[in-house]
C-alpha cells in the first residue's frame, strides 16, 4: 500500500511539473510574439521597427526606448513636437517675416518689400511643413506623405488659378500651371538630386513607382500635345467652327486626364501600395539605421499643415499680387513672369521641403513631392480649371502655343530619361537644372 501511494504521487508531481512547464512555455511564446509583431504606439501612434518603414496599421505596439516625448499623449504630445521643430533651427527666426510681410501689405509699403517678407516668411513655413511631412511619412510612408505635402501646397495654386479663371485671365491660369510643372520636374527634382548627391555618392528610390509616375506625366503630354496640334495643324476648319473643335478636343482630355489621376490615387494608396514602398538608401550606408519614431498624432500634424497652407496662401497671395509690380521695376517680361517667377514664388514652400528631405536621403519621399506635385498639377489642377470653365462659361482649354508645349515635352522626357534607373547622383541634378536654365533663358528673352 505505502509503495503504491508513493507511486501515485510520484506521478502527480510530474503531471505538476509537466504542466508548469507548459504554462510558463506558453507565456513566452506569448511575449515572444508580442515584442516581434507588435512595436509600440502610444495611444495609436505607431512606430516603425527601422528607418521609414510604415507600421501596419491598427497595430498596437510598445512605445520604444529612444522616443523623445515619451509618456506624453494627445495635444501635450502635439505641442512638446511643434516646439521642438520651432527651437531647431536658427532659420525659424525668419517667422517674424509672417507679420512683417502682412503688415507691408496691408499699409502699402510697395511692392519690393512685401514681395522680399512674404517669400522670406515661407522659407521657415518650408522647413517646419518638411519636419511634419517626414513625421507622416514615418507612420504612413513616403508615398502618402509626399502626397499629402503636394496636396496641402497645390490647394493653394488651384485656388488661384480659379480665381484667374472667373477674372478671365486664361493665359495666367495656363502659363502659371505649365510654368509649376517645368519647376517641380527640373529645378526641384534637379536641386534634390545635386543636393542629396554632394552629400551621399549616391541614392536610391523606387522603380516601379517611378515608372507609373513618368508614364503618366506622358499621358498629360499627350493630352495637351493633341489640343495644342488641333489648333495649329488643322487648316480645313476655320473661325468658330475650329475653335468648338479644339474646345471640344481640350474638355475631352480633361476629362480623360482626371480620371487617370483617380486611377493613380487608387493605385498608389489602395490596390498597390506595396510598389510604393522606400528603396533602401545610399548604397554606402553600411550601418544600420537608428530607430525614428512618429512625434505627433495625426490630427495634430494634419491640424498644423492645415494652419501652415492658410499662412502660406496669404503669403503667396500677396507674392501673386505684387510680381507684376517688383517684375516692372527689375524689367522683366509678362512671359518669363508667368513661367518662371510666378511658380517659383507661389510653391516655394514646397519646392524647399523636397530639398530638405532629399539631402536626408529620402528620396522616395523627395519624389513624391517634387513629382507627385507634377502629377498632381498636370492631371488634376489643370484639366479641372477646364472643366470649371466649362461649368461657368468660360472657354478655358488645354492648348497652348507651339513653344510651351515643345518645352514641357522635352522636360518630361528629359526628366524621365533621368530617373529611368532609380538612381541618382549630383550630376543628373545638374542636367535637370541646366535644362530649366535653358528653359528660363529662352522666356527671359521672348
Amino acid at each position: 500500500m505505502h509503495l503504491q501511494r508513493a507511486i501515485t504521487e510520484a506521478k502527480k508531481e510530474d503531471e505538476r511539473k509537466v504542466t508548469e512547464q507548459h504554462v510558463a512555455q506558453f507565456f513566452r511564446n506569448s511575449l515572444a510574439g508580442y515584442a516581434a509583431s507588435e512595436e509600440g504606439s502610444v495611444h495609436g501612434l505607431r512606430t516603425p521597427l527601422r528607418g521609414n518603414s510604415p507600421a501596419a496599421p491598427g497595430t498596437p505596439m510598445m512605445p520604444p526606448p529612444n522616443d523623445p516625448l515619451l509618456g506624453l499623449h494627445g495635444p501635450a504630445r502635439d505641442l512638446a513636437a511643434l516646439s521642438s521643430i520651432l527651437l531647431s533651427s536658427w532659420v525659424n527666426l525668419l517667422l517674424v517675416c509672417v507679420p512683417l510681410g502682412l503688415t507691408s501689405a496691408l499699409r502699402g509699403w510697395g511692392p519690393v518689400p512685401t514681395f522680399f517678407l512674404n517669400f522670406g516668411a515661407l522659407i521657415p513655413l518650408a522647413l517646419i511643413l518638411g519636419d511634419i511631412t517626414e513625421d507622416l511619412a514615418l507612420r504612413y510612408g513616403p508615398a502618402v506623405g509626399g502626397l499629402i505635402n503636394a496636396t496641402f501646397g497645390n490647394v493653394v495654386e488651384i485656388l488661384l488659378s480659379l480665381a484667374a479663371l472667373r477674372m478671365g485671365l486664361y493665359d495666367v491660369v495656363a502659363y502659371s500651371l505649365l510654368g509649376s510643372i517645368l519647376s517641380n520636374l527640373l529645378l526641384v527634382l534637379g536641386c534634390c538630386m545635386l543636393l542629396g548627391g554632394l552629400r551621399f555618392r549616391t541614392q536610391s528610390f523606387n522603380e516601379i513607382g517611378n515608372r507609373a509616375c513618368s508614364s503618366l506625366l506622358f499621358l498629360a503630354v499627350i493630352g495637351i500635345i493633341m489640343p495644342t496640334a488641333a489648333k495649329s495643324l488643322v487648316t480645313d476648319v476655320e473661325g468658330g467652327e475650329k475653335d468648338a473643335m479644339v474646345m471640344g478636343v481640350s474638355r475631352f482630355c480633361a476629362v480623360l486626364l482626371l480620371i487617370a489621376y483617380g486611377c493613380y490615387l487608387v493605385f498608389q494608396l489602395k490596390t498597390h501600395t506595396d510598389l510604393f514602398e522606400e528603396a533602401k538608401g545610399d548604397e554606402e550606408a553600411g550601418e544600420e539605421e537608428e530607430e525614428e519614431v512618429p512625434n505627433m498624432t495625426t490630427a495634430g500634424a494634419m491640424c498644423a499643415m492645415g494652419v501652415i497652407s492658410v499662412i502660406v496662401a496669404v503669403a503667396s497671395y500677396y507674392i501673386t499680387g505684387c510680381i507684376e509690380g517688383v517684375a516692372e521695376q527689375l524689367n522683366l517680361s509678362h512671359a518669363f513672369l508667368a513661367m518662371i517667377v510666378l511658380p517659383i514664388a507661389g510653391n516655394a514652400c514646397e519646392h524647399i521641403t523636397a530639398i530638405i528631405v532629399a539631402m536626408k536621403n529620402k528620396m522616395d519621399l523627395a519624389l513624391g513631392v517634387a513629382v507627385g506635385s507634377s502629377i498632381q498639377i498636370a492631371l488634376l489642377a489643370l484639366p479641372l480649371c477646364v472643366v470649371v470653365g466649362w461649368a461657368t462659361g468660360h472657354p478655358f482649354g488645354l492648348d497652348l502655343d507651339a513653344f510651351s508645349a515643345l518645352a514641357l515635352t522635352a522636360a518630361v522626357i528629359h526628366s524621365n530619361v533621368i530617373t529611368s534607373d532609380a538612381t541618382s547622383h549630383w550630376l543628373l541634378g545638374v542636367q535637370l537644372i541646366g535644362v530649366y536654365v535653358i528653359l528660363a533663358i529662352t522666356y527671359f528673352y521672348r
